[in-house]
Order: structure tokens, then sequence, then C-alpha cells
């Protein structure tokens, strides 16, 4: 069978099974995998129009970023070591209110996807303003995204309250609608920024729709507690009584989890988001990963905005969610390498209601595939590729991605961006920002 595309490592970590196939290949076909096999056996059968040997190289599937802010990217390091609520709202929101614009969303969302490709994420999940631009632009590189439709009480540059944010939501679903890479989820921002009448109408949406709702729930300690002051509850039982407690909510953070709100997490197949990295630095707490897992919770992994993270790097993600689950729990076998690996991979896809297309190297699926060079200096000797890729790797060691069979980074060249034309840009708006916040 003649295939458009042959490639070859001597390692292949399908996530579906869990593992490592030494010397195995993968055939791809019209944007999807059609086969995995052992290279000889690959080279027999599939004549290729194009023939990739990647020796030294693991392939695995594409990353899933299942949270960011991707044109938070311009406001990298503007406001560092701060607690959430000073930092959003003394500094970020005062921020956007100057600067949000199109033209702003244009251009930290392209320094944002590129970033994303060089560190090997094939899809992510975004929640920002003015996702319109955002949709735009991910079609024109060439990414895999699902689009928030956001959600807030209050005006911002884009729309006016939560009625007109929802109607300008629903007018970009219905137009992405037909788009093989692109999805969109209803994204109200957090429980303390969404009055109860926007939500239940989102509840009501997302069951006629079929759509995700993605949402920030329980990131601090303080944001628990002022809601238990002012309304008598927690905010998971406050979103549980509106009818948004199930498959199709994506809450990331959940830093502040009782055992109880974990069990009806894993009764009601709620997806948990965990962005450590992000958490850590704002000191907001720590997601009790282990015991979601152990519970049969779906645990997916998110980088955050570079404003608070400061990067979006999931490979520094994934090791700091391995890490902090065993140090948090003290157990050195709390999210072991091929763990880690899967909540990156097909435990976002599953989250996104994508698993059955993306987040695993299995045959049907969308050709989404980065390669991993571990011939390297900081990656040998490697006795397991799993272990060193997530414990071992840097993000520099990804040398090209593919979406849907296309080729977004060869040998570390972005091939659908200008990175000197979005470096400039950025250069420009971290002039004129930083002069007008004193940060220059």
């Amino acid at each position: 069978m003649a295939i458009d595309l042959l490639i070859s490592a001597d390692w292949v970590l399908p996530i579906e099974p869990a593992g490592a196939l030494p010397e195995h290949s993968l055939a791809i076909d019209a944007g999807r995998i059609v086969d995995l096999l052992p290279t000889a056996e690959a080279e027999r059968r599939y004549p290729a129009d194009q023939q990739l040997c990647l020796p030294g190289h693991a392939l695995l599937p594409g990353f899933v970023n299942a949270h960011s802010h991707a044109a938070m990217s311009l406001l990298r390091g503007l406001a560092d070591d701060l607690p959430l609520k000073t930092w959003l709202r003394e500094h970020i929101w005062p921020t956007e209110g100057r600067w949000l614009s199109e033209a702003f969303v244009r251009d930290g969302t392209r320094l944002a996807l590129a970033e994303m490709l060089r560190g090997g994420t094939t899809t992510f999940n975004d929640m920002y303003l003015f996702p319109d631009v955002t949709a735009h632009y991910v079609q024109q590189v060439g990414l895999r995204a699902c689009i928030g439709l956001v959600v807030l009480d209050f005006p911002t540059p884009w729309a006016r309250d939560a009625d007109e944010y929802l109607s300008k939501g629903l007018a970009l679903f219905d137009e992405l609608k037909g788009d093989p890479l692109l999805r969109t989820a209803l994204a109200p921002h957090a429980p303390y920024t969404v009055g109860d009448a926007p939500l239940r109408r989102i509840a009501t949406l997302a069951a006629e729709l079929e759509l995700p709702v993605h949402m920030h729930v329980h990131e601090t300690a303080t944001e628990v507690a002022e809601a238990v002051e002012a309304q008598g509850r927690r905010p998971l039982a406050r979103l549980d009584a509106l009818g948004l407690l199930g498959p199709q909510l994506m809450a990331v953070h959940m830093t502040q989890l009782t055992a109880e709100e974990i069990a009806r997490l894993a009764e009601r197949g709620v997806h948990v988001v965990h962005c450590p990295q992000s958490n850590l630095k704002l000191a907001s707490g720590i997601c009790p990963v282990r015991n979601l897992l152990k519970a049969g919770v779906n645990v997916a992994l998110g980088t955050d905005g570079a404003a608070s993270n400061n990067d979006l790097d999931m490979l520094g993600e994934l090791r700091t969610a391995a890490l902090l689950a065993k140090g948090s729990s003290g157990d050195a076998t709390a999210v072991p390498a091929e763990q880690a690996l899967a909540m990156a991979t097909l435990h976002g896809a599953r989250a996104l209601g994508l698993d059955q297309e993306i987040g695993s190297l299995r045959p049907g699926k969308a050709a989404d595939v980065i390669a991993i060079d571990l011939d390297r200096t900081e990656t040998t000797p490697h006795y397991d590729p799993a272990s060193a890729i997530v414990y071992s790797a840097g993000r520099e060691a990804v040398t090209h991605v593919w979406v849907a069979g296309r080729p977004l980074l060869h040998q570390r060249r972005l091939t659908t961006l200008d990175e000197a034309d979005l470096r400039c840009r950025a250069h420009e708006w971290a002039t004129r920002i930083g002069a007008d916040t004193g940060a220059a």
C-alpha cells in the first residue's frame, strides 16, 4: 500500500498501550495513522512518498495543553512573585483593560503558538477574550485547538455583559462547526466572576449543543473561603446545584478538595486540569493528583498562561506534575513516568472529548505526532525512554511536530510561522506595556 509518509525511530511510545516499542515506524496517509509496526516490516509493506528516519529519537503523540490563555504570552513576567488575587486584580486586569485589543490577541497568540509547537504541543484548550481572533490565527498556523467561549459578568473590550459574551461566543461556535482542527467550549471564567443565571444557561447550552465547559474552580483557599462566607457553600456545591458537575466539565486547578468532593467528581465524571507550575508560582495550593487518580478521576495537564507560569512548556509541566505528586503525597510511586506522559496526551484528549481522534498513536487516529531526540548529552545514557523524556529531556529536544500529518516543526524550524517577525512584534508590545506600567 502506497502512503504519504513513513516515520521510523529508535522508539515509539504509543501511550495506548503503555510502553515503548523499539525500532518501530508510523505509517501515515491522508493525515491519519495507518499502521504502527516494526521498521523492517514497515519498509517492506508501505512504499512512501516520503520516508523520514530519526535515529536516536522517540515518537509519541503530541502534547495536549488542557488549559491556556495563549495571548497572555505578551504579559510574560510582567508581575511576578505575587499571590493570585493581587496579581490578577491589581496588575493583570488593569493592564488588559488598557491594552487588550484584536492586535494584542493576534500577536500574543502567534507568539504562544510558536512556543507551544517548539515544545511539542499539538492541541491546546484556550480561554481568552477575542476568541475569534485566536481561532483565525490557529487556523493559519495549523494547530489543533479548543477555543473557549469566554463568559464574565463584567465588561471588557470584548463584550459588555454575560449575555453579549454568550451571543458572540455562540456565533463563533456556528462559524467553526465545520473546521476539522477546531472545536469550541463554553468558558465561564470562574465561580466568583460569573453569576447563577449565566451559569444555568451555560449548563443548558452545554447539554443542548454537546459542548464542554472549561472553568477555573477551587483555585485557592481564599476563593473557597470567600464563597462559603458569602453564600454558605463551597463553589463545587454551587456548581453541582446549577447542573454543571458532569462529564462536560473541565475543572481547572482544583487545589482545594475534600475527600467527599473527590468522590463526587469521580462519580459525576468531571475532568480535572492540573496546572502545577502556575499553582506553585502563585502559591495557590497543590492539586491532590494522587488521590484524584486513585478515585478514577481523569486528570489532564495544562500550563496556564505564560503570564503566571512563565512558559508554555508541557515537558516542564509533566515533570513538575510527577515530582509534585510524589513530594506532596509522600509516595515515590505516585504518577510514574508513563502516567505523566498519559496525563499530557491521552488524558487531555479525553477531557476535550477528542480521545477517539488524538492522544495516542493508534491506527485510525489523526497523525498528531512529535519526535524527541534522546541522543543528546542531557539524556545519555537512558535505560527507559519514558523515564528519559519525563525526567531528563527539555523542550529543546523536540525536533519534529506534525498535526494531522502536516509538518509544523521540522528539525527545530517552524514551517508556518515567521519567528523573527513574531519576536519583533512581542518586543514592541513589551516596550509599550513596560513604559505604561513602569516595568520597563
